[in-house]
C-alpha cells in the first residue's frame, strides 16, 4: 500500500491516510447497513442492533508504534498498524456474531487476513469480542488501494462490559488492584450467562411463534 507525498513533511501523506481510510470505514458500515436491511427482508429479522466506526487518533498510532519498536513513519504505521480503521458490529445474541462473521466471508470484494475468536477462547480478564482483520479495496481516480480494516463484533451486553474495563483500564494505566479484577472476570461470567439465557429464551419465543403461525394455517386450511 503507497501513499504519495508530495512534500518532506508528510502533511499530504497524512491527509491521504485518512481520506483512505474512511472511505474504506464507509464501505464496511454500507455494506454491514445493506446486509441488516436485507435480512430483514428476507428472514424479518434484524441481527445488527447498531454500528460505530472510528479512525485511531496520531497520538494513539505513534504510541503503538513505539510499543513495537517501530519508527512514525506513514509507511510503518501502514505496514504494522491493523487498526486505524476500526468498525464495531454490535448484535444481540451470540449466535449473530458468527452469522455476521460468515456474511463478511462471503463479499467477494472483501480479503479476511486474520481472526481471533474471544467468544470461544476469552481473554483471561473476561474479554468476549469476535475480532477480523480485513482489506477492502478503495478505488480511487488513479488507481485501487486494498486497506485494511478491523472488524470487532460482539453482543450489547459484551459491549457493555468491555467499555467498562477499558475506562478500568485508563483509570488505573493498566494496572487495577486485584479486587477490581476479579469483580470484572466475575461481571463477565454474569454476561456469558446473560447472553446464554437471553438466546435461550430468544429461540424458544421463535419456536413458539412458528407452532402458531403452524396452527393458524392448518385451521385456515381446515376452515375451508
Amino acid at each position: 500500500m503507497e501513499f504519495k507525498v508530495e512534500n518532506g513533511d508528510g502533511i499530504d501523506s497524512w491527509k491521504e491516510v485518512t481520506l483512505v481510510y474512511s472511505a474504506a470505514l464507509r464501505q464496511m458500515e454500507t455494506k454491514m447497513q445493506i446486509l441488516n436491511d436485507e435480512f430483514q427482508h428476507v428472514h424479518q429479522y434484524n441481527p445488527i442492533e447498531h454500528i460505530k466506526a472510528r479512525i485511531k487518533t496520531p497520538e494513539s498510532i505513534v504510541k503503538k508504534l513505539k510499543r513495537y519498536g517501530q519508527e512514525s513513519t506513514i509507511d510503518n504505521m501502514v505496514k504494522y498498524i491493523n487498526d486505524i480503521a476500526g468498525i464495531r458490529i454490535i448484535c444481540s445474541f451470540t449466535s449473530d456474531i458468527y452469522r455476521i462473521a460468515d456474511m463478511i466471508r462471503d463479499q467477494r470484494d472483501i480479503k479476511v487476513i486474520a481472526v481471533k475468536d474471544y467468544i470461544t477462547y476469552p481473554k483471561a480478564s473476561g474479554y468476549k469480542s469476535y475480532h477480523m482483520i480485513v482489506s477492502i479495496p478503495v478505488y480511487l481516480s488513479d488507481r485501487t488501494v486494498d486497506t485494511k480494516v478491523e472488524v470487532q463484533i460482539r453482543t450489547v451486553a459484551m459491549d457493555f462490559w468491555a467499555s467498562l474495563e477499558h475506562k478500568i483500564h485508563y483509570k488505573f494505566e493498566g494496572d487495577a488492584p486485584e479486587n477490581i479484577k476479579n469483580e470484572l472476570v466475575e461481571c463477565a461470567r454474569m454476561v456469558s450467562d446473560l447472553d446464554a439465557r437471553m438466546l435461550s429464551l430468544n429461540e424458544e419465543i421463535l419456536a413458539i411463534s412458528k407452532k402458531r403461525e403452524e396452527e393458524k394455517q392448518l385451521n385456515s386450511g381446515t376452515s375451508k
